[in-house]
């Protein structure tokens, strides 16, 4: 074709834009920091955190399917390895330097589904459904809980103390829920068990979205020297989670939660304790000043 002028106008015959234009899915591009310090645009992702990843998000779904199925003792134990997976993803990308925007995104994403949504359907399938509307008003208050938990946390990650979550994690939720069904997966569930199923995972749920402060175990040293005993009481949880491991995550997820409230408990009135203190001496201070 002829331009204004009787001039041809130039045709773009890159490869790259031939290649988008073909191309029947979007080619994923993101900003992120060189090693220089300067902002470049990259192309594509990155292959092994992403699998990882991948990895958590089919455990979620599998467990869901798991439980629609039946198979609550298979859904619960779908629902640790999810948590095992996403406890690996971020680490295999700071190990392998594969850090990425989309790698965030997406792990928060699989965690909905893996530990909002499976969670709350797996014991809904196992005892919430008893209750009819009020037990699936419980599983949405779990699942909505959950993705206020993790959108809260992405927009607070840069400005909280690494050392601490704020409001528990959901892979705990997750684990206090799965945990109570693999426990229970054989028990005939009655209107009592089904009351307690939802007790248990509205609490769940609501502590999620508290402003309890739990420990994050990101200061652990793993590659300092510990004491001798130290590695025999891993020793001694193992034995115990490899003879009865529905119990023994149970118990150990439950007192993680309650470590929350009792910190909370005991820093107000150790601070109203103070409080009272320094208003005594102040006030034995003002009567000797008067006398």
């Amino acid at each position: 074709m002829s331009g204004q002028g009787g001039e041809k106008q130039p045709i773009d015959s890159s490869s790259e834009a031939t290649e988008e234009i073909r191309l029947p899915v979007d080619e994923h591009v993101e900003e992120e920091v060189s090693s220089s310090g300067k902002r470049v645009r990259a192309r594509g992702i990155y292959l092994l955190p992403n699998l990882v990843t991948t990895g958590a998000l089919f455990s979620g779904f599998y467990a869901i399917v798991a439980g629609m199925s039946g198979h609550f003792e298979s859904a619960a134990i779908a629902i640790f390895v999810a948590m095992v997976l996403d406890g690996l993803d971020g680490r295999v990308a700071r190990l392998t330097d594969t850090q990425s925007a989309f790698g965030v995104q997406y792990d928060s994403l699989s965690d909905m589904v893996s530990f909002g949504l499976a969670p709350a359907l797996v014991v809904f399938s196992w005892a919430l459904g008893n209750l009819g509307k009020f037990g699936w008003a419980i599983a949405f208050l779990y699942a909505a809980c959950a993705a206020l938990r993790l959108a809260r946390f992405n927009t607070q990650v840069d400005t909280v103390d690494k050392g601490v979550f704020i409001g528990l994690a959901s892979p705990t939720a997750a684990a206090i829920v799965a945990s109570m069904v693999w426990a229970g997966h054989n028990a005939e569930v009655g209107p009592g068990l089904a009351i307690v199923a939802a007790l248990v995972t509205a609490v769940s749920g609501l502590l999620m979205v508290s402003n309890f402060r739990y420990s994050s175990f990101k200061g652990l040293d793993f590659k300092g020297r510990v004491p001798f005993v130290m590695m025999l009481a891993v020793i001694l949880v193992f034995s115990l989670i490899a003879i009865d491991p529905a119990g023994v995550l149970l118990t150990l997820a439950v007192l993680y939660t309650l470590s929350g409230p009792a910190m909370w408990l005991w820093n107000h009135f150790h601070r109203s304790s103070k409080t009272d203190a320094v208003e005594d001496d102040k006030v034995k201070a003002d009567y000797k000043d008067q006398h």
